[in-house]
């Protein structure tokens, strides 16, 4: 009898990104917070470097999705916003 194939895991670059873009850019201001303070000793500030890099390279994709979606729910025609 065969066995199962396990479940494959997450690949290492999304198993630890946020649920959400709201998530991801609150966890990116804090983040940003955190490093401008100058508190952070220098391995904890390349860590920090490195997860906002992850962050915001997930909150850019996820604005892009979102921009290819409205292109083609307006057939390629971006109208401007009036909610400002």
């Amino acid at each position: 009898m065969p066995k199962a194939a396990p479940a494959a895991a997450p690949a290492p670059d999304t198993a630890d990104l946020p649920a959400s873009y709201e998530a991801g850019l609150q966890e990116l201001e804090q983040l940003v917070a955190a490093l401008e303070s100058g508190q952070l000793p220098l391995d904890q500030l390349l860590a920090g470097y490195q997860r906002g890099a992850r962050l915001l390279a997930f909150c850019r994709e996820r604005l892009q999705a979102v921009e290819e979606q409205i292109k083609v729910l307006d057939a390629g025609n971006l109208k401007p916003w009036a909610g400002a």
